[in-house]
């Protein structure tokens, strides 16, 4: 149970959260609003706040590989953990579409000719290591919506340059932070900190991190977010709050003409893509049956009446667990939009 509600106002600047019991009596009076952002549950005001008083409330974001850790918190409050997942599928997809565009050069049938290398001379990301960051800055982006975050402190990670000559100094790593650092300062100042530094502050505090990375526990991940957030606004040394908020991003598929590998009769059907007849994947939606889930894949399952008729896969919103392939989708009732499932863990 979340144990502050976040507040935002009539045009959608966010306050000071608010406690369950206070948010529900302004629910209750029609003061406020209820709605869900993301899988937070949060209010909106549809009076003037009395007042417009802001605490110094921190973001500490420890970036990692496969889970990341952030944490928002204040002097007095812990208000929320979020332990995420990493998007590392980026780099294999990308080496799949070039071979798959290198072999369909030799096939005897028509085609253009190769352009030229437009990116030569460009300043630009990797997309593996764009994407690795756009989701991190996501997140951020989210979150200081529903929060009125004051700074953002993130665990600086050391970067391994590589290459000889011109590119010894060289590291995607360094490329990918230091465009990260530069748009996160448009939504709030950035501290950063280094890893041994964060190391000793979490020895002081005396917390222990856990060695298992992709445990879904708050000592792996969270603990150095707290203690990031911690080292701007202070407050208690013993986190009060170890609940966790699992966020999944969803995996969609760039659209492909037809599939790698044919089916029986050399047929190739089409792949990917980001709707799902006439539904945005990954948007929520309410199934009679299936209750709430999120829009996967589509497929053509034709009848008499309808030799072109369409049915959607239907997912679980926690464990991401395809319920149905045949949902009919005049029975589906769209919801919200949606890219990533949430999963609330409450501590032990």
């Amino acid at each position: 149970m979340q144990q502050k509600v976040p507040v935002v106002d009539s045009n959608q600047v966010p306050l000071m959260p608010t406690s369950a019991a206070r948010a529900d009596r302004w629910i209750k009076n029609g003061k406020a609003t209820p709605f869900w952002q993301k899988g937070i549950f949060c209010i909106r005001l549809n009076v003037e706040p009395s007042a417009r008083n802001y605490q110094p409330v921190a973001c500490g974001i420890d970036p990692g590989s496969k889970m990341e850790g952030y944490t928002i918190s204040s002097a007095k409050y812990q208000y929320l953990n979020i332990q995420t997942k990493a998007i590392d599928w980026v780099k294999k997809h990308v080496k799949t579409r070039r071979e798959m565009r290198r072999s369909r050069r030799y096939r005897k049938t028509p085609c253009r000719q190769p352009r030229w290398n437009r990116l030569v001379n460009k300043i630009r990301l990797a997309p593996s290591t764009k994407s690795r960051w756009q989701w991190k800055l996501r997140i951020a982006n989210w979150l200081s919506k529903i929060y009125p975050i004051t700074v953002f402190v993130v665990e600086d990670i050391k970067a391994t340059t590589w290459g000889s000559k011109w590119g010894k100094t060289f590291s995607p790593l360094q490329v990918g932070k230091e465009w990260f650092y530069f748009q996160l300062q448009k939504l709030a100042p950035l501290k950063l900190l280094q890893g041994h530094k964060t190391a000793e502050l979490r020895k002081q505090l005396g917390l222990k991190k856990s060695q298992n990375k992709m445990a879904e526990v708050f000592s792996a991940h969270c603990v150095d977010s707290f203690t990031l957030a911690y080292s701007a606004v202070g407050g208690a040394t013993k986190p009060s709050n170890q609940d966790l908020l699992i966020v999944t991003p969803l995996r969609f598929h760039r659209r492909q003409l037809h599939r790698l590998e044919h089916a029986p009769g050399h047929i190739r059907s089409r792949y990917g893509g980001t709707m799902s007849a006439r539904f945005k994947r990954g948007s929520i939606v309410k199934h009679p049956k299936w209750g709430l889930t999120y829009i996967g894949g589509e497929m053509v399952k034709p009848t008499k009446k309808e030799p072109k008729r369409k049915v959607i896969s239907l997912h679980c919103l926690e464990t991401g667990k395809r319920l149905t392939q045949f949902a009919n989708p005049k029975d589906i009732k769209f919801l919200t939009y949606n890219t990533w499932r949430t999963r609330y863990l409450a501590s032990a």
